[in-house]
């Protein structure tokens, strides 16, 4: 009888141990370099068009606020570590494809999973070695000798197996071999934490601009886009719960498709394709920001983040309830007017302000309680003594969600 319960109670660990298992939630998210929003909804995507329809599909923008505070060049690795920081370059550092001095007072999203889950699993698959060794600061002292399971990346240094061509056609391989890695990596190991980038698209768009060349470079990628789904899929079909983020990096400019780097909307303008569930309005509006996707990522691993670091994000989830979005500071003649977009749920919002940026210097801002305002006010008049100041960072905080402000001496306008 006592070896009955005893196999009785061995099963039911078992059990729950296969439960627990089957409910673990993994992220894949991809960056396909440099493809507008209309160059990709002109050129057929089964894959990214699948994807989407299990989740949704919208528009977004990345830069930051052009000619304010945050704003960001619309640069290749400005935009990769705005998603992997969730916050603007006035935070991160990172200011072009040089990656001279990144802050890492600013965590990844793979730091933060390792850091909360140190059994977590991450890989990248890269056609861009410096996106592991810079961006992410893979076994460097400042991001805590971070150490990924599973790297493909630096595939662009062989020159004898991948000879470089004027037509980038060596890229495109590249890209092929990366994403087959990655869905056999995937298939066979189960990563918690997946980051691909492929970057044929982003070379076809400078070379050619808006061509039948960027169009046919897009179906590739959409195909090695499938290759990833198609794993996914399979892995889903055995209980486990995958969340895909597919986006750009940034738009190009017009009337051509070639070039990036500023502020106009068409280099601005971004887009996100996911299979994610409960996407809030934030995403539906076409507002959503390249920022967003940490935060949403955060949400969906329901990690525990410090205090004094996710009220340092700029981004919002794009899942689930908001409190508020869309915070921005305006001067009105001798007032500062806070303004924001209140989430779908009335509640009370608490307004604090803090005098220094401590935080980017790797310590932490004292940050003073103002008072309280009804959420659907959507707005909150500052003291006015606060107009003095030629800086101070206001954070504003809800039941679901924190945004913070930046006040910065000759902007009339700033937001997040």
């Amino acid at each position: 009888m006592q070896t009955r319960y005893f196999l009785l109670f061995v099963y039911t660990l078992l059990f729950w141990g296969q439960l627990g298992f089957a409910q673990q939630k993994k992220i894949v998210f991809i960056i396909l370099d440099g493809i507008p929003a209309q160059d990709l909804e002109r050129v057929s995507t089964p894959n990214l068009d699948q994807i989407a329809s299990y989740g949704g599909y919208a528009h977004a923008y990345t830069g930051g606020l052009a000619g304010g505070y945050s704003e960001s060049p619309t640069i290749s690795a400005v935009g990769y570590n705005t998603l992997l920081t969730g916050t603007w370059a006035h935070k991160h550092q990172v200011w072009g494809n040089g990656i001279e001095s990144p802050n890492y007072q600013y965590w990844t999203i793979f730091r933060f999973l390792r850091e909360a889950r140190p059994e977590a699993k991450l890989a990248i698959f890269s056609t861009w070695q410096d996106n592991r060794t810079k961006l992410l600061g893979e076994n460097l002292p400042q991001t805590d000798y971070l150490k990924l399971d599973r790297s493909v990346d630096g595939l662009e240094l062989d020159t004898l197996r991948y000879p470089h061509d004027a037509q980038s056609d060596y890229i495109h391989r590249i890209d092929q071999r990366v994403a087959e890695e990655a869905a056999d990596y995937l298939r066979n190991e189960g990563p918690d934490l997946t980051w691909v980038y492929l970057q044929y698209t982003d070379d076809m768009g400078h070379q050619h601009g808006r061509s039948s060349q960027l169009d046919a470079a897009i179906q590739k990628a959409d195909a090695q886009v499938g290759l990833i789904w198609k794993v996914v899929q399979e892995r889903q079909q055995k209980g486990e719960d995958w969340q895909l983020w597919i986006t750009t990096d940034h738009g190009r400019k017009e009337t051509d498709g070639k070039g990036h780097g500023g502020q106009s909307e068409a280099e601005r303008e971004i887009w996100i394709s996911t299979n994610a569930q409960d996407l809030n309005a934030r995403f539906h509006s076409g507002q959503a920001a390249l920022v967003d996707l940490l935060p949403s990522m955060i949400r969906f691993f329901k990690l525990v983040v410090a205090e004094h670091q996710i009220r340092e994000l700029d981004g919002v989830p794009l899942t689930g309830p908001l409190s508020l979005s869309d915070l921005m500071l305006e001067e009105r003649g001798r007032d500062q007017l806070l303004t924001w977009t209140s989430g779908s749920q009335a509640e009370t919002l608490s307004v604090y302000w803090s005098p220094a940026d401590q935080f980017g210097e790797g310590s932490s801002d004292e940050y003073l309680f103002l008072g309280q305002v009804p959420s659907d006010a959507n707005q909150y008049v500052l003291p006015r003594e606060l107009g003095n100041k030629p800086f101070f960072k206001v954070l504003v905080v809800g039941k679901y969600n924190s945004v913070n402000t930046w006040r910065v001496s000759g902007d009339l306008k700033v937001e997040n």
